[in-house]
């Protein structure tokens, strides 16, 4: 067994934005990259992860606005979310930080002015759309009109989504701003650029260099041929960011600061372990840093990334690896359809290890989109984890229990079968290290079929009931269970919480890769308890249903936002009559709660005087549970019930909303729980 040098190596995933819940289709990134990254630590390499939360831009500004909080706030409740999603999922970050940070300020900071002072920045002024109501520059995608090309209308500014037709959003018919409804009128302002073009040569070597796949080589390539242009790297205020060193009142776009947020979250980690940063990012240094991301996103790393660290003086990655969209039974995610799936409502329904090992199975080092096919995806995880890995364990642990008071036996009965599953490893390993998961699941998979094999046609079910034959039985059994060890260090990487019961089952100090050159001989394990159940198809469905929910939860609230505001024009005119069929009555808000899995919603029981109802109301970002309890309010007594993920709500309660927050209606003292308000 020979042992190479320890490789240090730094992993990064993309920055998950804070404005948003992790999906399916984000959790593939993250779990490709986990499991690379347990494999790497389980061969003892010196390997960290680390990932942080974008967190500026506009969208994160405007959405806290909405809701009546800070953006720090935003940001903060969002980052908690998002780990928790993560942590569900078993994907174990080394640091996980954020963008808007000390460390991205400090590193954005170096790397403009260093950019600026060797002449990589340029200014000129350029024209866009302005939103006169709310003082600020719009993207495209906040300004809306009718399509030029086909007059559908409700388009964004930078493309139709009826037609496909792309245009500039002063080409739109009738434009307005979607953030207030204003016409948009043209200013012209002072942006800063990054000059890309001055690292065409260093790209196209770079690129050739073998840092990216072959696929994404290709795609760059005619990028190269179309040429570069100067990259605008400034916004104006407001904006959630930081400001460019030497132009008050100019911000860092977001697209700047987020790929620097790999160093931050770094330097973080490296100033709390004590690791030697420089070693890392040093020009000529002998780590390794590895970027995984999607494809929709390769022109900022494998171009703008390495041009800014290399026009700064940093090392640039050694390879951005990069993977395909998820698709859900061969279509895009959807959420009429319930198949856009949130971690959280997959986590609620599903074991996250059977995705784990789904995605570990259908996963390569190329580019291909992966379909989670919800049939495959039962069947696969059944017969592979449950009816090969499991059974194997399952078969043997009773006889070694009853037969060898839960001791192994003292010899091997079959060495060279052991000695072929242990050889197995290194081709494995190759696999691994290759991001060629699939075929490493291929191989263990076979590894199963012929531990099952050699059980079935050993029988030692049969053997154990005729007499003096106990030791066979013990024998065969003990092969057994020294094969499942093999398989679970093999497996390890991709379902480490059945691995970790597996380790106490089978009472061993570690599972890690060098662990499977010993043979378990007179070993004792301990009770088997079931390591995976199956996946059952009705909690598949009711998962998609769940989503389905999601989607009219997540529409109600953005009506609520949306609805009339106090600065907006009063809302369309209803008679009397319909007026009057509004039930509006006080209630004492008996108890209030958090709910599990919403970020918006309190749970709340209204007392009628006599009555109890029970509402969700999307005020969590105003009001903490206990201020409430004891408080009166208005909610409307005769709204229909409405089945909700989270349960039943019976009804309404009455609040308003403005730029500063949420605020509940509340009559005066004396009131009286069920009184009809008129």
């Amino acid at each position: 067994m020979s042992h190479t040098a320890t490789r240090n190596i730094l992993v990064t995933s993309a920055l998950p934005y804070a404005n948003g819940d992790i999906h399916l289709g984000h959790l593939l990134e993250y779990i490709q990259t986990d499991i690379w990254v347990r494999f790497q630590k389980s061969r003892g390499q010196a390997c960290y992860y680390v990932c942080a939360d974008d967190a500026h831009g506009t969208a994160i500004m405007l959405r806290a606005e909405q809701e009546g909080i800070t953006s720090e706030a935003l940001i903060e409740r969002v980052s908690r979310d998002h780990q928790a999603d993560f942590a569900r999922f078993g994907v174990s970050f080394d640091n996980y930080h954020s963008t808007h940070s000390v460390e991205n300020r400090y590193f954005s900071e170096l790397i403009y002015t260093r950019l600026r002072d060797k002449g990589h920045i340029a200014t000129r002024d350029i024209e866009q759309m302005f939103d006169p109501q709310k003082g600020l520059f719009l993207a495209d995608r906040f300004i809306k009109g009718t399509c030029p090309k086909c007059h559908a209308e409700d388009q964004y500014g930078d493309n139709c989504e009826k037609c496909g037709a792309t245009y500039t959003p002063a080409e739109l018919i009738n434009p307005v701003s979607a953030i207030s409804g204003a016409t948009p009128e043209v200013r012209s302002s002072t942006h800063y650029f990054f000059k890309l073009p001055d690292f065409a040569e260093f790209l196209q070597q770079w690129v050739n260099d073998g840092h990216v796949q072959p696929q994404i080589r290709n795609k760059l390539m005619e990028w190269f041929e179309s040429g570069f242009n100067e990259w605008d790297i400034s916004r104006d205020a407001p904006y959630f960011g930081f400001e460019i060193p030497d132009a008050p009142g100019k911000y860092f776009y977001v697209w700047l600061d987020a790929p620097i947020g790999y160093l931050a979250s770094f330097k973080n980690l490296c100033e709390r372990e004590g690791i030697d940063f420089d070693a890392f990012w040093q020009p000529g240094s002998d780590a390794e840093v590895y970027h995984f991301i999607g494809k929709d996103i390769v022109y900022f790393h494998a171009l703008f990334w390495p041009a800014m660290l290399h026009g700064a003086d940093f090392r640039t990655p050694t390879a951005v690896n990069c993977h395909g969209f998820v698709t859900v039974d061969g279509a895009k995610m959807s959420k009429s359809r319930g198949t856009f799936i949130k971690a959280a409502t997959y986590a609620d329904f599903l074991n996250p290890e059977y995705l784990r090992y789904y995605f570990a199975a259908k996963l390569t080092s190329k580019v291909d989109d992966l379909d989670l096919n919800l049939d495959d995806f039962a069947a696969r995880v059944n017969s592979d984890l449950v009816g090969k890995v499991v059974n194997i364990a399952s078969r043997c642990a009773g006889f070694v229990k009853k037969l060898g008071d839960s001791q192994l036996s003292a010899n091997c009965a079959e060495p060279q079968m052991l000695a072929r599953f242990i050889a197995a490893g290194d081709e494995i390993a190759d696999d691994y290290e290759a991001r060629e998961f699939s075929r490493a699941m291929r191989r263990i998979m076979e590894l199963a079929d012929e531990a099952n094999t050699y059980i079935a046609d050993a029988e030692p079910w049969v053997l154990a009931k005729q007499e003096g034959r106990e030791q066979e039985v013990l024998d065969i059994c003990s092969v057994g269970i020294n094969l499942f060890r093999q398989l679970m260090v093999y497996l390890a990487p991709v379902v480490p919480a059945m691995a970790e019961q597996a380790q106490v089952f089978l009472n061993l100090e570690t599972l890690d890769w060098h662990s499977r050159h010993s043979t378990l001989l007179s070993h004792t394990i301990n009770k088997f308890k079931p390591l995976m159940t199956r996946v059952e198809r009705d909690r598949i469905d009711a998962m998609i249903e769940a989503s389905k929910e999601d989607l009219v939860e997540e529409q109600k609230l953005k009506d609520a936002v949306k609805g009339p505001l106090a600065d907006d024009p009063i809302a369309e005119q209803i008679s009397f009559d319909d007026f009057i069929k509004v039930d509006l009555r006080i209630a004492r808000i008996a108890k209030a709660q958090y709910v599990e899995g919403a970020d918006k919603l309190l749970q709340l029981t209204l007392d009628l005087g006599g009555e109890t109802r029970n509402v969700f109301s999307g005020i969590r970002s105003a009001y903490a549970p206990e201020a409430l309890e004891g408080r009166l309010t208005v909610m409307v007594a005769n709204l229909a019930p409405r089945k909700m993920r989270f349960g039943m709500s019976e009804g309404m309660v009455l609040a308003s909303a403005n730029d500063d927050g949420i605020y509940l209606l509340s009559p005066d003292t004396g009131a009286e729980p069920g009184q009809r308000v008129t």
